[in-house]
């Protein structure tokens, strides 16, 4: 079962590392735009370091608890700002919305957890604690 947190980092981190690297690059700026972030061509790449930085240092379990507190970090405003289902009239799309933003509450769930158990028997930080 020591397993079992090394594939659950991989497979949490996955989604951070491959949407960072393309929000390091400005895709999704102009949505952002669009959904009313200001000086979204600078904060799209910010955020996309963020979610590279701390998705990374999940997948590796290396010191886990500080790359956790930085999906923290990048999920709050993204999710507050980006899936604000509550006012969009499409019911398609409001749904569609309300998904992506419990999608993001529950990665939030997941973080929180790295942020206090940190990344488990097999983890960089487990070897460097031996």
């Amino acid at each position: 079962m020591k397993i079992v947190p090394l594939l659950g980092r991989i497979l949490f981190a996955l989604i951070f590392v491959m949407s960072g690297l393309n929000h390091i690059s400005g895709a999704g700026a102009d949505m952002t735009a669009a959904a009313g972030v200001p000086a979204a061509h600078v904060l799209v790449p910010i955020a996309g370091l963020l979610a590279l930085v701390g998705g990374v240092s999940i997948l590796l379990g290396y010191k886990t608890k500080y790359g956790a507190w930085l999906i923290v970090i990048f999920l709050i405003p993204v999710t507050l700002a980006l899936h604000k289902f509550w006012g969009v009239a499409d019911p398609m799309q409001a749904q569609l919305q309300m998904a992506m933003f419990m999608k993001n509450v529950a990665m939030l769930g997941g973080a929180l957890l790295l942020a206090y158990f940190g990344g488990g028997p097999y983890s960089i930080d487990n070897n460097k604690a031996k």
